[in-house]
């Protein structure tokens, strides 16, 4: 071989070594593992479908370099145990959907990196340092703005102008809905809107809760955004329709299950967002130098069926506003 041959030959193998080693560990299987705040039957599928077909379009594909685990936290006192096991797993990450299952997987690791959906204050509850720089393991989206309240009250206005009293059904054994509460609290005394506070903590509140809200006799419900709410979502819709009390939602997935209407941010667009994360992460990133970011996208939905149903007229003012509408 002359001098010059072997320099090519050379020079052929430095370039084609990192292509090999960046070929190895893209191949590499990672874990990524969900963790659940509620029944398997309870979740949305559009929700980690978002999350899959984000994480494809990013070049993680499952059963070649990604595997996806879920896990669900069946009963309310067993969050420890669900995330003993994600632990043995070994995840390279782990998403949480909710303030409270976010908290429980923070206690449980440092190291592991921790995506969140959060509340509306992550800092004040203790998520991450500051939404700028997070600070240790855990880093994501915000799940909700702190104005949803105050919003579904001002379509309740819009709705029935002669309305004055509404039940507020939220989950207070959840931190980041707090914040809702108070926006709404407030909205409401501005909109002269007697608020009555309905709260439930577990999944075996609701029926207590439900007779309350019978015995208040408001003129519309509205209902806090909660991760166990969206498991539960039949169920409330269900009462409110018996009822034929006039409610809105925080999220999409009550409407499409006959509630009706919705003022929210988009969940299948955070779930996207949130496989954005999880690309950047298992790539290397750390998850404290990741800025938390806030919603970006709201819709406005309406059932026209149920509002029928109820005898209901929908202003052309709220019609004219809303993304999506069903007949």
């Amino acid at each position: 071989m002359t001098i010059r041959g072997a320099l090519v030959l050379v020079l052929a193998l430095s370039l084609a070594t990192p292509l090999i080693v960046k070929g190895q560990e893209t191949g590499k299987v990672r874990v990524v593992a969900i963790l659940w705040p509620g029944p398997a039957v309870a979740v949305p599928l559009a929700l980690p479908d978002a999350l899959r077909k984000r994480l494809r379009e990013s070049g993680w594909i499952e059963g070649n370099n990604l595997k996806i685990e879920q896990r669900y936290v069946e009963r309310e006192d067993g969050v420890t145990d669900v995330i003993a096991e994600i632990l043995r797993l070994d995840p390279a990450v782990i998403l949480a959907p909710g303030t409270p299952v976010t908290l429980a997987t923070k206690r449980a690791t440092t190291s592991i990196p921790v995506v969140m959906i959060a509340g509306a204050d992550p800092v004040a509850t203790g998520l991450v340092s500051s939404l700028a720089r997070p600070g240790g393991n855990v880093t994501g989206l915000v799940g909700f703005a702190g104005d949803l309240g105050p919003k579904s009250l001002e379509l309740i206005h819009e709705l029935l102008p002669k309305a004055s009293r509404v039940a507020a059904l939220w989950n207070s054994a959840n931190p980041g809905a707090a914040v809702w509460w108070n926006e709404t609290r407030a909205a409401a005394a501005m909109l002269n809107l007697a608020l009555h506070s309905v709260e439930v903590r577990a999944q075996t509140d609701l029926d207590a809760a439900f007779q309350t809200i019978a015995r208040l006799r408001p003129d519309a419900l509205t209902v806090g955004p909660d991760p166990a709410a969206i498991g539960n979502r039949t169920r409330i819709v269900e009462f409110a329709s018996t009822q034929r009390l006039p409610a809105v939602y925080p999220y999409r997935e009550f409407v499409i299950s006959g509630g009706l209407m919705a003022y929210t941010n988009s969940l299948p667009d955070l779930f996207r967002r949130a496989a954005d994360y999880i690309d950047r992460i298992l790539r290397g990133a750390k998850p404290g130098d990741l800025a938390v970011e806030q919603p970006t996208k709201f819709e406005l939905v309406i059932n026209l069926r149920t509002a029928k149903a109820m005898t209901l007229t929908i202003p052309q003012s709220l019609l004219l506003r809303a993304d999506d509408v069903i007949q």
